[in-house]
Order: structure tokens, then C-alpha cells, then sequence
């Protein structure tokens, strides 16, 4: 009830504040989780990338439905849904410290996550408009490292008491947030579509119809599905088996009295240091001006990224491994939201949050693909050997970027297609 009197610039903060908080709590859970499942949990290499492709299994079966939600019925109800999903997962997984759990609590997470992924970005460009929707996405990337910087100090101090602590604090938090967010939470720049009376899933099969459409007829939203299963292939690798790295191949150095988890809030520390000053950077250079720009730093963020796990993997040297992962962190960070930036200004608003779903669950794909043979490669041969393919299975993303500046270039100079009546026409001839 309150939500009705939210104006635009109070969306933008909400935004942001929804972002931090995220952010923060997220922080909370992720600076210890996998310590948790390491050490607690006592999970080998293959079952840490067996818990991530269970969740990317269910972001792949769930992406686009519910992506689909929140373009036909509401944004907001679809965000506050996926909060509160993932903060039930989250709990369960700190709750329960087996094998069995923590795989239902990915299903729980990955459901929440698909409830968010796509209607977060769709709500906001909505409320506030696309255009100034890609330095939203900065500002809040900064927000959220930030606000994750914070969490760090308290994630530890509660993982010296607990190391399950943080985790179910940060799963409760989440929930409180879905809470919060559903008094506040405005939704005046979306239209829903219209009511069906024969049958609900009208709508939402009309909006996966146009959708695929508009993919199809769009080379640049084809060149963008490609670069998100490199993505995923890459990524579940070095996601899963960083922390297993650096407790496995090293000696962390002794903290005095304190215990070896601090070194991971160290890690996560400087790392969101990292990444507000590479996110910064990004703004002031004006890299979400045109797609062109954007595909100029992601090419040379996605090449870094590469030179950086090549020498997180290789490095016999814990000082040299721990540089190189900080800055392999930072060029990640910066490239999602000058990637999302890019999606955004490509999709029209009625299909807007399917489109992001579609991109996420063929990254899902991509992490499917290649999470477990990662991880077989790091049980049975080492964890050196997992995370320099992982980083070289990210060297194509580069190629597509460029791919995708090319396209862009020949759209027009808002990086779409061609007028709405000719893609029309091209598309009803390849039905």
C-alpha cells in the first residue's frame, strides 16, 4: 500500500537498496560457504561442482517460465518470490551440514535465483527508463561491493564463533528483505498483459513466442546466448574450486592467534576494493555509452580475466596466486554490469525480463556442460590442472564481443535491429 506512493527517483533508491542489501547479505554467506563445504561438509572436488550444477540445472528448467512471470503478470511480485526462495535455501544449506542438504538448498536458491534473474533489470529499466537504466547497473555493481566489503568483517566474526552462523543469518535476512520490499516496492512502469479468458497461459506463451522472435530475427541477441554459454562453461570451474585452490596447493600464512577463514574475509576484502575501483573506472570512461564502447571493454576486461586464472592456477607462490585472483575478481565484477548494460538497450520492454531469462539459462546450460567434467579433472588429476582449462574456456567470449560490436554497429546507433515491419516480415517468412 505504501508502494503507491513511490516516486521514480524513490525506485532508483530502492534499487539500490535492494541491490546493497543483496549484496551484503550475500556477503555474509559467500565469504565463509565455501569454507563451509570444504571443511564441514567435507565435500571433494567433483561434489563442489556437483552442487553447482544442480543449481544450474534448476536455473535451466526455470529461467524462461519464470522469466515469463514477470513479463505477462508482475516484476516485483516475481523479485519478492525469488528473495525469499533464496533465503529459505540458504538457510536450509547452513542448517544442515550434509551432502543431500546442501543440494536441496541449491534447488531452493536456483528457483529463487531464476524468480529475480531478468525481473530485477526489467523492473528497474522500467520504472526509471532503459536509458538511464545501464548506469543504474553500474551504481548498484558499486553499491553491492560496497555493501558486500562490509559484510565481510562480520561474515568472519561470526564464522570464528560458527562457521554456519553467517550462512543462516544471511538466508533469514533474505527473507526479512522480501518482507520489507513488499510494503515499498513500486511497480507504475509496467503494463501487464492483457487477461486471457479462455486460458491463462496465453499470455505467457504469446511472450515466449515474441521473445523467440525477436532472438531470432536480432543477431546480436544470438551473438549474446553464445557468449552466455561461454560464459557458463568457463565459470563453474573456477567459481567451485578457487577456495578448494588456495586451501589445497598452498600454506595460508599464520594470522597470529587467529583462525585460517579470516584469511578468506581478507580475500573477499580486498577483492570488493578491487571492483568498486575497476567499476569506477569503467563509469568515468564512458563504457556504457554505446555498444561499441561496451563491447571494447569487455573485450579487454575478458582478456584479462584469462592472463589472470592462467596465473591463479599456475602459480607455485601463495603471494603471487592470491594477486592474480584479486584481480581476475575484479575484472568479473565489472564485466557483468556493462554486459547487462549492453542486453538491455538491445530488448524492447515487453519481452525484456524473458530475454535476460533466456541469456541466464543458456549460461545455465554452458555451467551444466562444463562443471562436472571440471570437477572430475580436478579429483583425478589436480585442481591446477581444472582451473587452467576453465580459464582458457573463457578466450572465446573475446571474439564474440567484438562479433556482437559489429552487429550493433549495423543496427543503428541505439544497438537495435532494423524498423519493427521488416523484422516482422523476416520472421513470419522463417516460421
Amino acid at each position: 500500500m505504501f508502494a503507491s506512493h513511490i516516486t521514480r527517483r524513490d525506485a532508483y533508491r530502492i534499487y539500490l537498496i535492494m541491490e546493497g542489501a543483496t549484496a551484503f547479505f550475500l556477503g555474509l554467506i559467500f565469504t565463509v560457504n565455501m569454507v563451509y563445504q570444504v571443511t564441514v561438509v567435507d565435500l571433494n572436488p567433483l561434489q563442489l561442482v556437483l552442487v553447482g550444477t544442480t543449481l544450474e540445472a534448476v536455473i535451466f528448467l526455470f529461467e524462461v517460465p519464470t522469466g515469463i512471470v514477470a513479463d505477462v503478470y508482475s516484476r516485483r511480485l516475481s523479485v519478492l518470490i525469488g528473495l525469499a526462495l533464496i533465503g529459505a535455501g540458504f538457510a536450509l544449506e547452513g542448517l544442515v551440514p550434509a551432502f543431500g542438504a546442501v543440494l536441496a538448498a541449491q534447488v531452493l536458491w536456483g528457483l529463487g535465483a531464476t524468480f529475480t534473474s531478468g525481473a530485477t533489470q526489467a523492473w528497474i529499466a522500467d520504472e526509471i527508463g532503459e536509458d538511464r537504466a545501464g548506469a543504474a547497473f553500474l551504481r548498484a555493481a558499486q553499491v553491492g561491493a560496497v555493501a558486500g566489503l562490509v559484510a565481510i568483517p562480520i561474515s568472519v566474526a561470526l564464522a570464528s564463533l560458527n562457521v554456519r552462523i553467517p550462512i543462516v543469518l544471511g538466508g533469514a535476512l533474505f527473507v526479512v528483505l522480501a518482507g520489507g520490499l513488499s510494503l515499498v516496492m513500486p511497480e507504475d512502469g509496467f503494463t501487464p498483459a492483457p487477461r486471457v479468458t479462455r486460458s491463462p497461459w496465453g499470455p505467457m506463451r504469446q511472450t515466449l513466442r515474441d521473445s523467440l522472435h525477436l532472438i531470432r530475427a536480432r543477431g546480436v541477441l544470438l551473438t549474446f546466448l553464445a557468449i552466455s554459454a561461454v560464459l557458463g562453461l568457463y565459470s563453474e570451474g573456477f567459481d567451485r574450486l578457487w577456495t578448494a585452490h588456495f586451501l589445497g596447493d598452498f600454506t595460508l600464512p599464520a594470522l597470529g592467534s587467529l583462525k585460517p577463514v579470516v584469511w578468506f574475509g581478507i580475500i573477499g576484502a580486498v577483492g570488493s576494493l578491487l571492483s568498486i575501483g575497476t567499476t569506477e573506472l569503467a563509469r568515468r570512461r564512458g563504457s556504457i555509452e554505446t555498444p561499441q564502447a561496451m563491447a571494447r571493454a569487455l573485450i579487454g576486461l575478458t582478456l584479462g580475466t584469462v592472463g589472470a586464472i592462467l596465473v591463479f592456477a599456475l602459480a607455485g607462490r601463495f603471494g603471487l596466486a592470491l594477486g592474480a585472483y584479486w584481480i581476475a575478481s575484479a575484472l568479473r565484477s565489472t564485466s557483468e554490469p556493462i554486459f547487462n548494460a549492453w542486453l538491455n538497450r538491445s530488448v524492447e520492454s515487453s519481452v525484456r525480463a524473458t530475454v535476460f531469462s533466456a541469456v541466464g539459462q543458456v549460461n545455465a546450460i554452458g555451467q551444466i556442460a562444463g562443471g562436472p567434467w571440471i570437477g572430475w579433472i580436478g579429483t583425478a588429476w589436480s585442481l591446477r590442472a581444472a582451473l587452467s582449462i576453465s580459464g582458457l574456456m573463457l578466450t572465446p567470449a573475446a571474439l564474440l564481443f567484438a562479433r556482437g560490436a559489429r552487429q550493433s554497429a549495423d543496427a543503428g546507433p541505439d544497438g537495435r535491429a532494423l524498423p519493427d515491419v521488416p523484422v516482422l516480415v523476416s520472421i513470419e517468412e522463417t516460421v
